[in-house]
């Protein structure tokens, strides 16, 4: 049948995961750190998700489409909430859990930090300054640094730090982004983002960034889980 229906341009997409939120249905999923229509006959066509975009990368349009099945989007809700123990939550990223951890030993030796530039905030960060001839730039969901214990030695020495919440920032960091590698001499980017759907958008947003400013550069992307481990090690 012919019906109204949801689009999502991909490459207005930040991956923030806040339309998968904003669907009550659960036709919209996130997918290699992107929004995806994963299922037309959950798509009821009312568009609550359009709102909650914040770069305007969902639409209308009207397309043959399988109807919208409210039966099955009622079973999958239940089958979803008895799963989860009747505690659900759309967005894994924000699902709450409690972490046990052995007692720290205190040091007498007082942990430095190894900040080296103000401000951090992509947001606030200006497009050119000194500290950013031949800098190796750190880009992370500033979760990270909460996370990942060791995140001072490990991350921001010797880098210059720039952090932002894809899901609660307001716009897409790519443009700015773009201009900082592309306007300045930089040496090496590394990406940390969280091991939850919306730090896809900080990743996203850098990698496109690098595509943009023209210039090859190494780069890597580090995900940390949400108990505080490098995924991978």
């Amino acid at each position: 049948m012919k019906r109204k229906i949801i689009k999502i341009d991909e490459d207005k997409c930040i991956g923030c995961g806040l339309c998968a939120e904003a669907c009550h249905e659960g036709a919209i999923g996130m997918v290699d750190g992107k929004a995806k229509l994963l299922r037309e006959d959950y798509c009821d066509g009312l568009g609550d998700c359009l709102p909650a975009c914040p770069v305007g990368a969902i639409t209308f349009e009207e397309r043959e489409a399988p109807a919208y099945d409210a039966e099955a989007v009622r079973l999958a809700q239940e089958a979803k909430k008895k799963a989860a123990g009747d505690h659900a939550c759309s967005c894994p990223g924000s699902q709450a859990k409690a972490i046990r951890r052995e007692p720290a030993v205190e040091s007498a030796q007082p942990v430095s930090s190894q900040l080296r530039q103000w401000p951090v905030q992509i947001k606030l960060a200006p497009i050119n300054a000194p500290y950013f001839d031949g800098a190796h730039l750190l880009i992370a969901a500033d979760c990270t640094a909460y996370a990942y214990g060791n995140f001072h030695d490990r991350f921001i020495k010797n880098r210059i730090t720039l952090i932002g919440c894809p899901k609660l920032d307001e716009g897409d960091y790519a443009e700015k982004l773009t201009r900082i590698i592309a306007e300045n001499d930089i040496q090496s980017v590394t990406i940390v983002r969280m091991q939850v759907p919306c730090c896809g958008g900080i990743e996203n947003a850098a990698k496109r960034a690098l595509q943009q400013s023209g210039k090859f550069i190494p780069w890597q992307v580090v995900t940390v889980t949400t108990d505080g481990r490098i995924l991978g090690e």
